[in-house]
Formats: structure tokens, sequence, C-alpha cells
């Protein structure tokens, strides 16, 4: 299992639309995801799971994944975080 820590940059935090993009990139790929802020971890392919972790604007969380793709993976996630969502 790999992991990477990302801020959340967008005004809006990992809210309705940004986590809608977030679990359908997750979704694009193979290995198991996980979303983990402080104690909590979810599936990152779950939207009901992403939402309830209340990501805000400037919060830390951490990217696991693992598989056969768990590189592209978070390469993929941490580039949508950075870019803000493309919103």
């Amino acid at each position: 299992m790999i992991s990477r820590e990302v801020t959340i940059t967008n005004t809006i935090g990992l809210h309705a639309r940004p986590a809608t993009f977030f679990i359908q990139k997750a979704n694009s790929f193979k290995s198991s995801i996980w979303v983990e802020k402080e104690d909590r971890k979810v599936n990152a392919k779950s939207l009901l799971g992403v939402l309830s972790l209340g990501i805000a604007q400037g919060m830390t969380i951490k990217l696991l994944a693992e598989g056969s793709d768990a590189d592209e993976a978070l390469d993929a996630l941490e580039e949508l975080v950075n870019t803000g969502f493309r919103e």
C-alpha cells in the first residue's frame, strides 16, 4: 500500500461537486483507494463516504492506494486536488 498527503486548496473544499469529480477519477482505477482524515478512513470511490469527512479548504488529507495501478491513481488524484478540481 502506498500513501500520499495532499492539502485541499479550492475554496469550497471537498464538497458535492468537487467530491463528485474526485470519486469519478478514483473509480477510473482498478486499485482500492481510501481517503483518511484524522482518525477516519473512507473508500475514495464512495461519494457519501468522502462527503462524510467534511473536508474543507486548507485541510490535509491522506490518500492511500493498493493495487496494480496504485501509483497512477494517486498521481491523478493528487493532480486533481492540486488544480483545485478545475473549478
